[in-house]
């Protein structure tokens, strides 16, 4: 198992683009962060709800590197912990590279099972003009590259807060590489 570490936790109980960092998440096993407006067996982004509400919820905890804030800023983004909607921001994890099924365990219980990646939304211009596009560049071959993060589903609950270690296990090949959810 390759180790990361906990930068920030953060949750709000209301449908917000960013949620308020604090000093302490517990993950529920099925759900989610007690008390994020995004908990719950069953799709809770509201598009989501829209289109079909008996979806499996396969976002209930949304993961962004702080690798990433280091890289908007290079660009002129002012980014911090919480803002772009993350539940949990992490250190020395390359998220984004992450086979589907790794397992995340966090703190001293909570293990998190990677779904797939964030796919952001127009909304995130709003909280910063062109931030969209800063996170959705297209590679070589002209294909969407999604950098707002990953999804995941609670396997074990527990507590987790900014410092926890971040235990990698990935799955056995061959790999599924990450698509949206």
């Amino acid at each position: 198992m390759q180790a990361g570490r906990v930068i920030a936790v953060s949750r709000d109980g209301t449908h917000r683009f960013s949620k308020d960092v604090t000093d302490v998440i517990t993950l529920l096993a099925g759900q989610g962060v007690e008390g994020d407006a995004h908990a719950g067996t069953t799709v809770q982004h509201r598009s989501r709800v829209a289109a079909d509400p008996t979806q499996p919820n396969l976002r209930q905890v949304h993961l962004i590197h702080s690798e990433l804030h280091d890289e908007l800023s290079q660009q002129g983004f002012e980014v911090g912990p919480g803002q772009l909607g993350e539940n949990i921001t992490t250190c020395g994890v390359d998220l984004l590279n992450l086979p589907r099924g790794t397992r995340l365990h966090l703190g001293e219980q909570a293990v998190l099972e990677v779904t797939g990646l964030r796919n952001p939304c127009a909304q995130i211009n709003a909280f910063q003009p062109g931030l969209l596009k800063a996170l959705t560049p297209r590679d070589a071959e002209g294909n969407v590259m999604r950098k707002a993060g990953i999804m995941s589903i609670v396997l074990a609950g527990g507590q987790v807060r900014a410092g926890d270690r971040i235990g990698i296990e990935v799955p056995a090949q061959p790999w599924e590489a990450l698509q949206r959810v």
